[in-house]
């Protein structure tokens, strides 16, 4: 069993799921937990969601020695619970749900599991301090706010919710939660600042310090820097299909940026994006100069320092040749 949660969700009046809160998600179970709770909701196998009464969650809670289950019974939410026999793309919202907790629980990192259409499965709603509201119902309730002398807050219409209101990982700060949302992995001892970002399926492996935009998709190591404004190129936005990882001990310095994995130990100046056509002239360390390349034949190199000569508007690559030869040994055997 690839993963099973138990989970609290909204539905809109048609019955449709809007969203799922796991509280304990489990990543690849106990076999005798999955037959204890195969046996009671009658699961023959495969991946699915199955929306659970009272009488039911009683049963299981005779059946398996789960205390969450206690804390479910007499919900007015619905009730469910899903389970992932493998890592396939997901085929409902409760599934989709799931495998995004699974990133912010830390379970899996980015793009180490399956999430093909998982757009088409998460709905657009409002979300409010009521929860997500579907938006065919929001102006009936924004109404009857009103009409009490309130006024229905909607922080935003969205695919997906902010993580911190379904998962805090240990040991993070977020200067401003909305702006991680859920599916971000965040590890241990990253800060996010203000206006910083990270999007689902993208993420620190800790500690980092994030005050540029992590995009969908973009991993970066221990001890990198993301400075203010800085961006990376993620598979939704520009990328492609080139996955960005962004090594250890990196700067990529205010209003720069990368559209190219950077290997450890690298640095882009502040203002200079590097896009994979990029024409960089490179230098060894003693600023001789080695050969001009375009900035996909240096992906993944690590030691390189990237500037815009202030003369000659040239944008230089830093580095030593032993390095770039070694890169060059390894492309060769692609």
């Amino acid at each position: 069993m690839f993963s099973l949660a138990f989970g609290i969700g909204t539905k809109n009046s048609k019955g449709e799921w809007l969203e799922v809160y796991y509280p304990q998600p489990l990543f690849k179970p106990d076999e005798a937990l999955v037959s204890g709770i195969s046996g009671v909701i009658i699961y023959s196998g495969g991946n699915t969601a199955i929306e659970l009464d009272d009488k039911t969650i009683d049963q299981l809670i005779d059946a398996v020695n789960l205390d969450l289950l206690e804390s479910l019974k007499e919900s007015d939410r619905p009730v469910v619970v899903t389970l992932l026999e493998s890592d396939s793309a997901p085929t409902s919202t409760p599934e989709a749900y799931l495998k995004l907790h699974l990133l912010s629980h830390r379970f899996v990192k980015p793009n180490e599991i399956n999430l093909d259409d998982l757009f088409g499965l998460l709905p657009n709603v409002a979300w409010t301090e009521i929860g997500a509201i579907d938006l065919e119902e929001l102006t009936g309730l924004q109404t009857e706010a009103r009409k009490s002398g309130r006024v229905l807050e909607v922080a935003s219409v969205d695919k997906f919710p902010k993580m911190t209101n379904y998962v805090v990982p240990s040991g993070v700060r977020i200067a401003h939660t909305a702006r991680v949302r859920l599916g971000a992995y965040l590890g241990e001892g990253t800060t996010v600042m203000h206006e910083g970002f990270v999007n689902f399926n993208a993420g620190t492996i800790g500690p980092n310090m994030v005050e540029g935009r992590v995009s969908q998709g973009v991993t970066m190591e221990s001890g990198t820097d993301l400075g203010g404004s800085a961006s990376t190129a993620g598979t939704l936005s520009g990328g492609g299909n080139t996955v960005i990882t962004i090594g250890k001990d990196c700067l990529i310095s205010a209003n720069a940026g990368t559209g190219i994995p950077l290997g450890d130990r690298c640095t882009i100046e502040a203002g200079l994006y590097i896009t994979p056509g990029t024409v960089v002239q490179v230098l060894d360390e003693d600023k001789n100069f080695v050969k001009v390349v375009k900035a996909r034949e240096l992906a993944g190199q690590s030691d390189m320092l990237f500037i815009r000569n202030s003369q000659t508007g040239i944008v230089e690559c830093r580095t030593n040749k032993k390095a770039i030869k070694l890169n060059e040994t390894l492309h060769a055997n692609n």
